[in-house]
């Protein structure tokens, strides 16, 4: 079955977010995720949901639009809504896939949807997202949609995966900046999971095929935000 894509306005603006809110409600194949009024607030959203989209503003409060999207790690789609045309080229500079000034129409983000599509059919498939770890002195070449979790052992890291593991020299942390937040959830100290490996889960344990996993209690919180969304 076909799946919406999951939309995140980030905007301080009450009324430009009521109109982008209306826009994605009546278009088939959107559907609004969030509404984020400020950067740092985005930040903790897309830690804990799956996001395609993130229709941003540039002049929000305390962290701004271009510095939010500088500092994010494997960010989702990216259009800019701004008043102000001169940002533009920086906003390119970041990849974006669209650049929409205010006030615009209907139409218009009509137009911004269909290079959202575009860019999405150009996207190389699930199956062919890869990441390389460093094992002895070789790039291994991983495949993302095989990974079942990663295991913090001491100074190494574990990759499990359907077939196999890996054992590289690498922090759990380090290795989480590297994936995609929208796939790959911290459930405890000491591992970090594939949600799309998930065949079963409780309050206090994920199980992932024939392989359960403790919910560490610090962890509670991100863990059930995940379920419920």
């Amino acid at each position: 079955m076909f799946e919406a894509l999951r939309c995140l306005i980030v905007e301080d603006e009450l009324l430009p977010a009521e109109l982008l809110g209306d826009y994605i409600r009546q278009t088939p194949g959107l559907e609004l995720a969030g509404v984020c009024t400020d950067a740092l607030y985005a930040m903790d959203w897309l830690q804990n949901n799956h996001t395609d989209v993130i229709f941003l503003d540039i002049h929000l409060p305390q962290l701004k639009g271009l510095d939010f999207l500088s500092i994010l790690k494997n960010p989702p789609l990216v259009v800019i809504t701004t008043a102000y045309h001169e940002y533009a080229i920086d906003g390119y500079r970041f990849d974006v896939v669209d650049y929409l000034l205010k006030p615009y129409d209907f139409k218009r983000f009509l137009e911004a949807l269909a290079k959202i599509q575009k860019r999405l059919i150009s996207r190389p498939n699930a199956v062919d997202e890869v990441f390389f770890i460093k094992v002895n002195k070789q790039q291994i070449r991983i495949r993302l949609q095989e990974i079942l979790f990663l295991e913090s052992v001491k100074e190494y890291c574990k990759v499990h995966t359907t077939s196999k593991f890996w054992l590289t020299l690498s922090s759990l942390s380090a290795m989480e900046h590297r994936l995609p937040a929208a796939q790959f959830l911290r459930i405890h100290r000491s591992y970090l999971i594939n949600t799309q490996q998930i065949s079963a889960f409780s309050a206090t344990e994920i199980s992932l095929g024939n392989v359960v996993l403790p919910i560490g209690k610090t962890y509670h919180d991100a863990v059930a935000a995940f379920f419920k969304n």
